[in-house]
Parts: C-alpha cells; structure tokens; sequence
C-alpha cells in the first residue's frame, strides 16, 4: 500500500497557528474573569475603590499588546470584536440564569449567583464600551508607535499605548456606570486610582510578561 507523505507546510502552518489560538483564549477568558470579578469591589483605606477585575484587566492588554505586536492591527482586532461578542453572550446566558427557577431547598445558591449575575444595565454599557474603545485604541497606537520604532523599544509601544488605551477604557465605563450615582470626588478619584492602578501593573507585570511571550514566540519561529 501506497503511504501518503506528510505536508511538510501543513505542519508548518498549524505550528505557527497554535500560539494564536492560545493567546486569543486567553484574552478571551481573561476579560470573562475580569467581568465576574468586578462584581467584589475592594476598599483600601477607606479612600481608595476599585473592582476585583482591575488586577487581572492589564494582563488582558498585555495579551492584546502580543496580539498586535506578532500578527499586526487587523487580526488584534478581529480578536477584540470576537471578545466582545463573548463577553454579551456570557452577559445574556447568564441573566437567563437569573430568571430560570430554582428548588426552594436551593434558595441560597440561587440567591448568591441572582447577586453576582444581575447586572445593572448601564455598568454592562459602560463596561463593553469601555472594553471596545480601549483595546481597539490600544492596538491601533501600538502599530503605529512601531512604524516610528521598528522591532525595537517594545516597551514604548506597550506603555505607550496602554496610557491612551487605559483612559479611553476607563472614561467610558466609570462615566456611565457611576455618574450621578456617586459623588464628584468620588468619581474622580475612582477615574484617578483605576487608571493609575492598571497603568502601573500593566507596566511592572505585563510588559516584562509580553518581553518573554514574545521571545518564545520568536525563538520557535511562530510568526507568520
């Protein structure tokens, strides 16, 4: 019997599409888990509140800074929009939930995730719209930063454009989930505290992150 030799550029291709597939499930799932953990808020010093989401949300952009810096702006954003879909159907079978019925003798577990998965509808919009405008701003600078850099300073390209991308994920969602809920001083300072917080982890954490994804995505020649 005849053996069919294998295709040496299939194997090739599938190779180098793997780490895409691994990255984009991450992004994904990180800005899932970012959603469910927003729900706890965290209080420091009686002065200082920001969601639980804020200490997993930079390393979803160091993800996306990958994104864009190994397979460019037009896939990053295809991405972006494929976890916005998924994060409004993670919105929308989770409510469902809410309105299923549930035994009596299950009351408490019902209750619990009726308080975790009721969404107030403007923080929904503030969240989407903030995700939408932040990433896609984020991935947009990032390549152009490069055009003027070349392969070099990634550093400059990832900070650099999570300090516009940050503001315009921010503004939107503190704005219309929180305005004319809290006071001005309040508003301001969760604007100031959210948008330091992720700049700075994003720097000390998801850069040096983003330096080793994408020597090893080098070194093994998964680039397309």
């Amino acid at each position: 019997m005849h053996k069919v030799s294998e295709n040496p550029f299939k194997n090739r291709n599938e190779r180098m599409l793997m780490p895409l597939v691994v990255i984009t499930a991450l992004f994904v799932t990180l800005y899932l888990v970012s959603n469910v953990m927003a729900v706890k808020v965290i209080g420091l010093f009686d002065c200082f509140y920001f969601d639980a989401g804020t200490i997993t949300f930079p390393f979803a952009y160091m993800l996306g800074d990958v994104l864009t810096e190994v397979w460019g702006y037009r896939t990053a954003k295809r991405v972006i929009w494929l976890t916005l879909f998924c994060n409004i159907l993670m919105v929308a079978c989770t409510q469902i939930g809410v309105w299923l019925p549930s035994p009596d003798y299950l009351d408490p577990t019902a209750e619990a995730y009726n308080r975790i998965f009721t969404y107030v509808p403007r923080i929904v919009l503030g969240s989407l719209t903030g995700f939408l405008l932040g990433e896609l701003s984020n991935a947009w600078l990032m390549e152009r930063i490069k055009r003027r850099t070349g392969a070099k300073r990634l550093w400059v390209r990832t900070i650099g454009s999570s300090v516009v991308g940050y503001l315009f994920d921010t503004l939107p969602f503190v704005l219309i989930g929180f305005l004319g809920v809290v006071s001005t001083r309040d508003l301001l300072l969760m604007i100031a505290f959210q948008y330091v917080s992720k700049l700075l982890i994003e720097s000390f954490f998801g850069t040096p992150m983003a330096y080793a994804v994408i020597r090893l995505i080098r070194k093994n020649r998964w680039m397309p």
